[in-house]
């Protein structure tokens, strides 16, 4: 089962809420991203903003892992949402 568009984004903002809370890997985020902490608030809007946010989380399962217990979030749901946030293409370049 995919998510919907509403529920895909729905998700990346909670991704986006947890990495503003974790004081580790949000410079991590910022410093792979280019985005500074400022322009979060303004970017949250943007589906491809939401798309590199669960992008990042994909890079490591410990951190899906740590995002997903956090918030009862079933671990295949990101990539699902990563999925329906660009329309079901991923480039993985």
């Amino acid at each position: 089962m995919s998510l919907s568009a509403d529920s895909a984004e729905t998700l990346a903002l909670t991704a986006l809420g947890w990495l503003v809370g974790n004081e580790e890997l949000l410079p991590v985020f910022l410093g792979s991203t280019g985005a500074a902490s400022e322009d979060l608030r303004a970017s949250a809007g943007d589906p491809a903003f939401l798309t590199s946010v669960l992008d990042f989380l994909l890079m490591d399962d410990s951190w899906i892992v740590a995002f997903c217990d956090a918030h009862s979030i079933p671990y295949d749901h990101p990539a699902q949402a990563r999925a329906a946030l660009s329309g079901g293409e991923i480039h993985w370049t």
